[in-house]
């Protein structure tokens, strides 16, 4: 039986070789999150214990784990909000290749963004935008990069199709310079090539877990959807494409 005010945690311990959990108990008063134990842990019990963290406020994205199952951020999940009459589990995020304990390696990420076309303004750009405009792509700004939703993707989690998927994350990045009003770059082939537009079959899984309340799917990736189609099917886009691309 555990001490009152003390919880029971079970922590993924191992490597790329394999591993398994560990238990150990550590108190949590009012307020205390899922990283405060962790930490506690390591402090007290497990000084080997590897974790990856940095703010500790919810804006670096840098503790993302699995607890109890669920892809969050240890900063912001309440060890109140868990459910008292079993362990809390910590795993590390399953999409990507574990490198010890709670951290996994996320390089692969960063290897995606650099295959997207950057922000391509028009020539004759006035750099005046409609608060519209403005509204509609401010909420992709909020994205931390905890990679979440990437974890969460059950294309990237279950069926490891990286090599054909940029994932959510970076579809909301695509997004972002999509709907950009000044810029001029066609990323539509990407989309439908190596992002892997296509095999988002919208189940919304990212939008649940992404800590900063961005709505992926609807605002982003459905729109995409709708985008590709348009520019590819739509009779009169393709005119105006040959019109403007015809020699003066």
């Amino acid at each position: 039986m555990s001490e009152p005010g003390m919880r029971a945690f079970e922590v993924w311990r191992g490597d790329e070789n394999g591993g398994s959990y560990s238990r150990y108990e550590a108190e949590a008063t009012e307020g205390t999150v899922v990283l405060d134990a962790v930490r506690e842990i390591q402090r007290t019990q497990a000084s080997d214990l590897a974790v990856r963290w940095n703010c500790k406020a919810a804006k670096c994205g840098s503790c993302g784990a699995e607890v109890n199952g669920k892809p969050r951020l240890m900063c912001k999940t309440k060890v109140a909000d868990l459910p008292p009459d079993r362990p809390i589990t910590v795993a590390p995020l399953r999409a990507f290749p574990i490198i010890r304990d709670l951290v996994t390696d996320v390089s692969w990420n960063y290897e995606v963004n650099k295959q997207i076309p950057p922000f391509s303004p028009r020539e004759d750009a006035t750099w005046l935008m409609a608060q519209a405009d403005v509204d509609r792509v401010k909420e992709f700004r909020k994205c931390i990069e905890c990679f979440l939703c990437q974890d969460v993707c059950h294309i990237l989690r279950d069926h490891n199709l990286k090599s054909r998927y940029f994932g959510p994350r970076f579809l909301v990045r695509i997004a972002s310079l999509e709907m950009h009003p000044l810029d001029d770059a066609d990323r539509t082939p990407l989309l439908e090539g190596a992002a892997g537009l296509g095999l988002c079959n919208i189940t919304k899984c990212c939008t649940e877990v992404c800590p900063e309340g961005i709505h992926i799917t609807d605002n982003a990736i459905i729109p995409l959807k709708e985008r590709v189609a348009d520019r590819r099917y739509d009779p009169l886009l393709a005119l105006a494409r040959r019109l403007r691309r015809k020699p003066a």
